[in-house]
């Protein structure tokens, strides 16, 4: 006997009768809510009319696609005789797999639309190949991995470009939004950023994407563009109708020349093409003043001229003065130089070890070293230059900064570290992290500078003037004891900048300042053990409507300033925290041993 209705009562109807049910404590009310139970409502009950099951056989399918389909076949022969649909759930299998998890109705970097019978087809976006070509449903490989070593002496513009696919989008896979925000801010963030690898633009709003892309549909319901970058060399070659033109014509002369002719013409061409794709014959030598893959070795003359005699001074660190610099090494062609005071005097070749250690880190989040200089007792650095400032003057200037602004800068943070400490081939220690040593770029994106150059200065060189490296405020414990030091030094100063970011105050109050709120992280650990954590941020309406994550950040805070180095979580673990990837647990008191000199 068949039961035509049996998947429509389970797909469909069943649970969230139930549900109704649970809610209401009437058992009758969810069947009578269903609409079903009068055969002259079923017109009105959304669902197909369902052939008779007297004359027909029934069968219910979930298909390995996801589409739960039910289907009738005659019991009567009537000549050509197939299964035929009765109905399918979802409507759109593309855009009803929601979830944050697995990669959606295809396999990751794959676009879905929807077929007829309302099944998933599955498509590889330009750039992209199947990972395995029998399986036209799974996941999508790259053509070429993006990397993120590019030479700094070829623009991203001359290496990379985009495809533009309408109305299509990536679910998931999002690690930045940008708004408000232009179509041109976009496209040019995303192909500055060597992380990402789509950029999904839709009215004001940009969210950059990495691989592997998830969840991905093309349907009007996106109403959106969709950025896709790409290597221009991976673009399959098109020839125009000028080049077919040019072809016939090429071969008409070959084929009505002598054979001298054509053995001269075909030589030539061959010596044309080697010219112009081996690179290694139009590149020229590398010079004498490039380190490593790009990193270039000034003369000081070059940066005196560069930067006009020092001319224009655009801060002063423990490291050394920073100067605003002019040359023909990048796009806009502006470079901060740094000039150290008081560098280890352990010979050229330490300095270029350690300078060359720094060069090799790539990171969206960090400030990009692109040459130094090694003369006499002169010894400079040159870095890329961040148009916005630092984050002292954004973060505690006239205007206070928006909540979510404060947020994506201070993951962006988190991010940077986490890849100085976990990702590099040997972990850098900052050793000084705080407001003035992050930087802004044009878009305002976080990125840390002076990392690794602790090891470069004398021991007594610091603003503490001790043999601590830091800045008070900032300081871990540890540096007052006799124990090694660890990268959880950097856990604990961005555990102190986080509290500033989210409370957007200094950590060490001013002389007007009631006593009870001088000291910042004292202030939040009596907030958050009396339970006013609110009074932190009073007057910021946008964090106090966002309290889950604002409560959150405050929480991470603490549980980095805490004075044991083993309870401060990693960085990588920093990150899931403040996403709320992962529960965060009631931090203990981070200053058991109370001592006034740790801060």
């Amino acid at each position: 006997m068949a039961y035509p209705l049996l998947p429509l009562i389970f797909s469909s109807l069943f649970l969230p009768m139930l549900a109704f049910a649970q809610r209401n404590g009437n058992a009758y009310d969810a069947y009578y809510i269903s609409d079903t139970y009068d055969e002259s409502n079923s017109s009105n009950s959304g669902y197909h009319v369902i052939p008779s099951a007297s004359e027909n056989y029934y069968r219910a399918t979930l298909n390995f696609d996801g589409v739960f389909a039910q289907y009738y076949y005659p019991k009567i022969f009537t000549g050509v005789q197939n299964w035929s649909e009765v109905w399918s759930e979802p409507d759109n299998i593309c855009v009803s797999i929601n979830g944050y998890e697995g990669s959606g109705a295809c396999g990751y970097n794959s676009v879905c639309t929807l077929g007829e019978s309302r099944r998933p087809i599955c498509e590889c976006p330009q750039g992209f190949s199947l990972l395995d070509p029998s399986d036209t449903y799974g996941s999508c490989k790259p053509v070429s991995i993006q990397a993120c070593d590019a030479d700094e002496r070829t623009s991203v513009e001359d290496l990379y470009d985009f495809v533009v696919l309408i109305d299509t989008d990536w679910l998931t896979s999002d690690y930045e939004q940008l708004k408000p925000y232009s179509e041109e801010d976009c496209r040019k963030s995303c192909l500055q950023d060597c992380f990402c690898a789509v950029a999904i633009y839709n009215g004001d709003s940009c969210r950059m994407k990495k691989l592997p892309l998830s969840n991905g549909r093309q349907n009007s319901s996106v109403n959106g563009k969709a950025f896709l970058k790409f290597r221009k060399g991976d673009r399959p070659p098109q020839i125009s109708k000028k080049d077919q033109g040019s072809l016939i014509l090429v071969g008409s002369v070959l084929l009505g020349s002598s054979v001298f002719v054509n053995f001269v013409f075909i030589a030539a061409a061959c010596l044309g093409f080697f010219l112009i794709y081996n690179k290694k014959v139009i590149r020229p030598s590398p010079s004498n003043n490039v380190v490593g893959d790009s990193l270039r070795c000034f003369t000081y003359k070059e940066l005196v001229e560069a930067t006009n005699g020092f001319k224009e001074e655009l801060g002063r660190g423990a490291f050394g003065t920073v100067y605003k610099g002019t040359m023909q090494l990048v796009s806009r062609n502006i470079v901060a130089v740094k000039r150290l005071g008081n560098v280890v005097q352990d010979g050229d070749k330490e300095f270029k070890t350690e300078v060359n250690v720094i060069a090799q880190t790539h990171h969206k989040n960090l400030v990009r070293l692109l040459g130094f200089c090694n003369e006499a007792d002169e010894r400079l650095l040159v870095y890329e230059y961040m148009s916005n400032g630092s984050l002292a003057g954004f973060l505690f200037g006239d205007t206070k900064p928006s909540w979510d602004q404060r947020t994506h800068i201070a993951l962006g943070i988190a991010r940077g570290l986490s890849y100085l400490h976990e990702e590099c081939s040997t972990p850098i220690i900052h050793c000084d992290i705080k407001p003035q040593n992050i930087l802004l770029d044009d878009y305002y994106t976080a990125r840390i500078s002076d990392f690794g150059l602790a090891k470069l200065l004398m021991i007594n060189q610091s603003r503490t003037n001790t043999a601590i490296r830091g800045t008070k405020g900032y300081v871990a414990p540890e540096w007052f004891r006799n124990t090694p030091v660890t990268v959880k030094v950097d856990v604990y100063s961005f555990g102190v900048l986080l509290l500033e970011i989210t409370c957007c105050r200094r950590c060490v109050g001013d002389l007007e300042m009631a006593e009870e709120k001088a000291i910042l992280t004292d202030w939040v650990w009596d907030c958050f053990r009396e339970g006013r954590i609110d009074a932190l941020v009073e007057n910021d309406e946008q964090a106090l409507n966002d309290w889950e994550k604002f409560k959150r950040f405050v929480v991470v805070g603490i549980w980095c300033v805490q004075e044991d180095p083993s309870l401060r979580p990693a960085m990588k673990k920093i990150i899931q925290m403040l996403e709320g990837v992962v529960e965060v647990a009631v931090p203990p008191c981070p200053f058991p041993n109370f001592n006034s000199t740790y801060r």
